[in-house]
């Protein structure tokens, strides 16, 4: 990735981040964040520079390249300031406190992140991207500022922006102190605030960049279920179709990318990020529920098959990404100029690329072409007068050949470190899949994932954040927790083995004692016994990840059903009430928590099912897309509240469906259980 490298390396190569470990031998003297660097800049009275990014960041890489390989700029950031790069992903605490304040300086957040701080870590300037010649500018003048009477001045503007980072985001808001209840009318508003801003004609929301959030197409499934509205039902399946024809997917291989820079979803930026894929496991999961849609399926099995083969470590946790670059450009790994799809696919080229959309200029750089769809494999058989079942082989043949030829291509660098919470949103994307399709190796791949974190990244009632080279190492987040909490739920759901429902409590429990916060009823972001820096945030608002408080919420909301936990699903309740307002205003800012209001706004079923057949049962239930509803079994009455007095009866398998704890009639058929919900 280095252009021009320093002989001797710097502190970062004895870090374990790839990311870190990228910087290893630039000429800049980095140090990893920690007490040695912020001690050093306090004893000599010097400004620090953080420098915060990720190993599949493309703008990050090019900054390296630009300015920290080059030794005159180098020597300009060693001589002014103390200089410590973050990856973000391992420390995302203080990514989230310097994110927050350039933000503040009404600079848009992304990454590469550079901020400059005080002695006392107190941020006073920042920004993303800096082309190498304003980067040596700023460089210059902030050191040279620093040392004369202009100091003073740029210590007050930190001090402004410190007490600034000390208010919660519900005081930032201005949000009521909570919500009277939950409304049917105040839940359509929020419903046509998130319609408004649809892209009807290329799916997803209007406007580019366009990310596939998820969580936001997650939650019109669930109001098209409660509702029956069917045009957000189109809305979203549109969205699905067109993500899946376009670039931002790996036709060949399978996978999403990050996002897509343009309108049509064809061209993305090419880096593969874990967290991404694992929530479009699920999305496309329940979105096959409810539509029986063969794109969607087929979407779940390729992008499975992709972090298998290639995200998969030999302990059976995945890595956290692959980058955009090799070969020194973007995207070169994933785009085919026509010369090399006539060498992969001999006589079958031609009619490949028009499936394809390729073209003899390409409709990518440097005439290279980004493999997407504009027609179904229905649309394009009748275009090119071919049996409808012939497309669906051809297809399987070029993408195995394709697959093949690019195999013998260099490949894009791999960020080998293992992330607890994003491999619980994968964990948790398997397990969708898994109710979905009753697919064996689905639930085998996840067990083998759990199993994993239990035995490596649990630190006896805690969690770890990161492991690599056998070790784990920062205390984990509440996304962490969160997330792992959330797929432990499921995935006692989906086996009824009670030990995973046991985990979730206990780690529950620890949230609650260590990252609680009752005046405000929410959760710091940060555990009570991590390092403690400027300011301890709260995580709000869903982004690409959904918020570890929505999730923490769905959480509580689930398990006090199942465990009869009225202190559970109380706080669940009173933590949506905290943000309803801000949830109707900017649902496609807080998705997730919308989901939580569908969730609210009607009783969740409690289903049980007990017998010798309630595996089955439960196999045969979990097809259907019920995301309001909770699941409980065993072959006879077990410990847990929903399975205490409840049998076989006349020792037939037996489903029970319950509101508010009042049952309707047992039934003995899924058929019948689904009438009753």
């Amino acid at each position: 990735m280095s252009s021009s490298r320093s002989s001797s390396p710097n502190r970062l190569a004895q870090e374990s981040s790839p990311y870190l470990l990228q910087h290893a031998h630039n000429p800049v003297d980095w140090y990893p964040w920690g007490e040695e660097a912020l001690a050093r800049a306090r004893q000599e009275q010097k400004p620090i520079l953080v420098s915060i990014g990720y190993a599949a960041c493309h703008w990050c890489h090019v900054m390296e390249r630009e300015s920290f390989e080059n030794p005159q700029i180098a020597a300009l950031m060693n001589a002014h300031f103390v200089c410590i790069k973050v990856d973000r992903e391992e420390r995302p605490d203080v990514d989230q406190v310097y994110m927050a304040t350039v933000q503040a300086m009404g600079v848009g957040g992304g990454w590469p992140l550079n901020v400059f701080l005080t002695p006392e870590a107190k941020p006073f300037y920042g920004g993303t991207y800096f082309a190498p010649r304003n980067w040596a500018q700023l460089l210059a003048s902030i050191g040279q500022a620093y040392q004369n009477e202009n100091r003073q001045e740029l210590e007050a503007s930190a001090e402004h922006f410190a007490q600034a980072l000390q208010l919660s985001e519900l005081e930032k808001h201005r949000l009521p102190a909570a919500a009277e209840g939950l409304s049917e009318e105040e839940f359509q508003l929020l419903v046509s605030n998130l319609t408004a801003k649809f892209d009807q004609e290329k799916g997803g929301l209007s406007g580019a960049p366009k990310f596939p959030m998820p969580g936001i197409w997650r939650f019109l499934l669930r109001v098209h279920h409660m509702t029956g509205n069917q045009a957000v039902l189109e809305q979203t399946t549109l969205t699905l179709r067109r993500m899946a024809w376009g670039g931002l997917y790996d036709q060949v291989g399978g996978g999403f990318a990050r996002y897509s820079v343009d309108e049509n979803w064809l061209a993305p930026h090419f880096e593969k990020m874990l967290y991404d894929n694992g929530q479009l496991l699920s999305l496309y999961a329940e979105a096959y529920q409810l539509t029986g849609d063969e794109l969607f399926r087929e979407v779940v099995y390729e992008t499975v098959r992709f972090a298998e083969r290639e995200l998969l470590s030999p302990e059976a946790g995945f890595y956290s990404a692959l980058d955009a670059d090799s070969e020194g450009e973007e995207g070169r790994f994933y785009v085919f100029t026509k010369d090399e799809l006539r060498e992969a696919l001999g006589q079958e080229e031609l009619l490949a690329e028009a499936y394809y959309g390729c073209t003899a200029a390409g409709n990518w750089e440097h005439g290279r072409n980004i493999l997407h769809r504009q027609l179904s494999d229905e649309d394009f058989a009748r275009q090119h007068e071919l049996a409808p079942g012939v497309v669906a082989e051809l297809v399987q043949g070029w993408k195995q050949k394709l697959l093949q030829y690019r195999a013998a291509r260099p490949r894009p660098a791999l960020d080998d470190k293992i992330l607890t919470g994003w491999n619980a949103l994968l964990l948790q994307g398997l397990l969708d899949a898994y109710r979905a399709f009753a697919e064996p190796r689905f639930l085998t791949l996840a067990v083998r994932n759990a199993e994993f974190l239990q035995a490596k990244l649990r630190n006896g009632v805690s969690l770890w954040r990161t492991y690599k080279n056998g070790q784990a190492t920062v205390i984990g987040f509440l996304e962490d927790y969160a997330l792992v909490i959330q797929a432990y739920i499921s995935l006692y759901e989906a086996t009824f083995t009670e030990s995973w429902l046991h985990e979730a409590e206990v780690l529950t429990e620890y949230t609650l004692t260590n990252f609680f916060d009752p005046e405000e009823e929410h959760f710091f972001y940060t555990d009570v016994a991590g390092e403690s820096l400027i300011a301890r945030k709260k995580e709000l608002f869903d982004n690409v990840i959904p918020s570890s408080n929505s999730v923490m919420a769905h959480n509580l909301h689930r398990l006090g059903l199942l465990l009869e936990q009225p202190r559970y699903t109380g706080l669940a309740a009173a933590m949506l009430r905290r943000v309803q307002a801000l949830v109707v205003q900017e649902p496609q800012h807080l998705a997730n928590w919308a989901s939580l209001y569908t969730a609210l706004l009607r009783p969740t079923a409690e289903i049980a099912i007990i017998g010798p057949e309630a595996d089955a049962r439960r196999q045969e239930l979990s097809r259907h897309f019920l995301p309001n509803a909770v699941l409980a079994g065993g072959p006879g009455p077990g410990e847990l509240p929903l399975l205490q007095n409840r049998a076989a009866l006349h020792g037939e398998t037996t489903l029970y469906v319950c509101f508010n704890h009042a049952c309707q009639q047992p039934v003995h058929t899924v058929a019948e259980a689904l009438a009753q919900l």
